[in-house]
């Protein structure tokens, strides 16, 4: 995608970066990892590249992955609740049927 700018090869084929690569790799990896798209950090970095500052740009692009990661939350908080709920009517059937379960009658030996 073009978001590291190629580097000069040494005569036995590997490419050498320097300490600049390694901040915008940097950057490229943080950015990644906070669940921005490769796509939008290209963006973010052509702009810097054209030696502009992209504030605007990052503004706009972190509040939608914010506002992603607040329906996510919201979404795993529902399915949270929803598996706390089943366990809890598990845990309620598990007590007043124990003596029921397959696996308890194999245990005293009874048929399964």
């Amino acid at each position: 995608m073009g978001l590291l700018h190629p580097s000069e090869r040494t005569a036995a084929g590997y490419r050498i970066y320097d300490d600049e690569a390694a901040e915008r790799l940097r950057f490229i990896k943080d950015a990644h990892h906070m669940g921005l798209r490769l796509a939008d950090i290209k963006e973010l970095l052509d702009v810097r590249d054209r030696g502009r500052c992209p504030c605007g740009h990052t503004d706009v692009l972190v509040s939608k992955r914010f506002n992603e990661v607040e329906a996510e939350i919201t979404g795993l908080e529902g399915v949270r609740n929803q598996l706390r709920g089943l366990q809890r009517r598990n845990s309620e059937c598990m007590e007043a049927t124990a003596d029921e379960w397959w696996c308890a009658m194999e245990q005293r030996g009874g048929d399964s």
